[in-house]
């Protein structure tokens, strides 16, 4: 096939249009073209009077020879796409199926791949399946009502199940792992148009369906879960993993289970393993991260400042982005933007306070919400070792938690720049799912911090009118953006005891969902490097 790049076309536009743009750029006529495929889907809104979208597509066409001699330009050339393959030749043979710690994106991706090719793996996680997350999830926030297992950051699909479900990634991808996560969210349920969108989302109601569908998957390859199940112990002989221990979250009777290999999915909130870890002398490490509050706009507001009036009547809930290094040698910047979005209480302890942000597939919400968080490093926490981080992140939703008195506490920005209570909301009304309640989030940061966010709100405005507004809805502690702590691991991706496998964003090597199931792949990967699938001695 032949691909086109930067094909500029209106939003408004026909797949008439689009056929007739095809066909000039090949300079061939529309029936000669066989069949097309968009690649890529982006908005260009730079000139609002003229917003538009642009496209890679690939095209065939009759005679493709022909047409490439015949069409001019740098944007056309023959299609070349990477193909995902997964490795095999493993020598050494596993007594005991290979057990996956987390069901979040990490674990999943690593369970799925393992599973397809015949290593069965065994999935423990400590909350329970999404359709009973779910109901819980909600429970808690109607109620108020924590259960400390299974909430926002613990259950099947890991804290991205209550998210907005974004699937665009930084992370340079040569070997087509990114391709093949999409393909495999599509495979299970998730609309196609992932496949080719520059920005491209599920939203947390499809994101639940497609969870389910890739456990039945899994299981019907001869994986297999155990849920309400969190691993308390790693039992080692000569520095080698012989076992693990699970404790049943109902029942609290411990379980032991064989096994070699064992693959740390367990997520940036896992703050008890954490300590089990490295109470067995696991090689970890304090590592940067940020926090800040998340901030509501209307979501009409953000669409005319990213595309026009006109063309936000016409297009989806718009994403922005933005970023700023202070003087201070502070960064400060937006994360998990959420278009018509909700803010979520995304709490897991007893008496702490987090939050998050979640969309729908359709983002139809009223408001736009994005976190605003500050970067914060090691000097910034309390006493040392590789857990510091976690005491700091503890330590300010317990504030949190006591300014909101148990819900989310929450500030309009002119109040919160001011040291005012306030008292209304002003132009709209927060979107949030979960108690809350008007509360001095001025006094949650340091001075330092709290500086540096409001100069980072009043430095966006100059991107976005209207973002430092008043009446802006803040609403704390964003606390969660990635794991305070990393678990070494070496080329071959094992951590400093043999059999163990740091995956994900849990042990500090992604953030997000696709860069977590990326790296749960490069896991699956490793083990099929080293190890038999399909005829291991366990499943004879």
């Amino acid at each position: 096939m032949i691909r086109i790049q930067q094909l500029k076309l209106p939003i408004t536009h026909t797949e008439e249009q689009l056929l007739h743009k095809l066909a000039k750029a090949l300079r061939v006529r529309t029936n000669e073209i066989v069949r097309y495929k968009i690649r890529r889907q982006s908005v260009d809104a730079r000139r609002k009077s003229e917003v538009s979208f642009v496209y890679t597509i690939d095209v065939s066409v009759g005679n493709e020879k022909e047409a490439l001699r015949r069409a001019k330009g740098k944007q056309i050339s023959l299609a070349r796409d990477v193909i995902y393959r997964f490795p095999q030749g493993g020598e050494h043979s596993l007594q005991h199926p290979p057990v996956v710690i987390g069901s979040g994106p990490a674990g999943l991706f690593c369970a799925y791949l393992l599973a397809e090719h015949g290593f069965c793996p065994l999935i423990i996680e400590r909350g329970k399946p999404v359709e009973e997350r779910t109901k819980e999830v909600e429970n808690f926030w109607q109620k108020n009502v924590l259960n400390p297992n299974t909430n926002v950051q613990f259950g099947e699909g890991g804290a991205g199940t209550f998210s907005d479900g974004k699937l665009n990634t930084l992370v340079k991808d040569v070997k087509g792992r990114t391709q093949k996560v999409l393909d495999i969210f599509i495979r299970h349920g998730a609309p196609e148009a992932i496949s080719y969108q520059a920005k491209p989302h599920i939203g947390t109601d499809v994101l639940k369906q497609v969870i389910r569908n890739m456990r039945s998957q899994i299981e019907a390859w001869g994986g297999s879960y155990l849920f309400d199940a969190c691993v308390t112990d790693l039992q080692f002989t000569n520095g080698i993993l012989q076992s693990l221990v699970c404790r049943n979250q109902i029942t609290g009777e411990s379980l032991n289970i064989e096994t070699e290999v064992a693959v740390l999915a367990i997520g940036h909130s896992a703050r008890d393993t954490f300590a089990m870890l490295e109470n067995r002398g696991f090689q970890m490490e304090a590592k940067s991260f940020a926090v800040g509050l998340r901030v509501e706009h209307p979501q009409t507001m953000i669409n005319e400042a990213q595309y026009g009036k006109e063309a936000a009547s016409v297009l989806e809930a718009a994403p922005y982005k933005v970023t700023a290094n202070l003087e201070n040698g502070r960064g400060v910047y937006s994360f998990c933007m959420c278009p018509g979005g909700y803010v979520v209480n995304a709490s897991s302890e007893e008496g702490c306070l987090a939050i998050n942000g979640m969309s729908y597939s359709k983002r139809d919400g009223k408001n736009a919400n994005s976190a605003v968080i500050v970067t914060v490093t090691p000097e910034d926490f309390p006493g040392d070792g590789a857990l510091a981080g976690v005491r700091f992140q503890r330590d300010l939703e317990k504030k949190a938690y006591e300014l909101g008195n148990g819900k989310v506490p929450q500030q309009l920005f002119g109040d919160y720049e001011r040291g005012e209570l306030s008292q209304s909301y002003g132009g709209f009304t927060s979107e949030i799912k979960g108690q809350h309640t008007f509360a001095a989030l001025h006094e949650l940061f340091t001075e330092d911090i709290k500086e540096s966010f409001c100069q980072g709100m009043h430095k966006f405005a100059g991107k976005i009118e209207g973002f430092d507004r008043e009446d802006a809805i803040l609403s704390g502690v964003e606390s969660r953006t990635s794991s305070p702590v990393r678990i070494v691991r070496n080329e071959a991706f094992e951590s400093n005891r043999k059999g163990v496998y740091p995956c994900g964003e849990g042990a500090g090597y992604a953030g997000g969902i696709m860069s977590a199931a990326m790296d749960g792949m490069k896991i699956a990967e490793a083990i099929a490097q080293k190890y038999k699938g399909g005829d291991s001695l366990w499943q004879k």
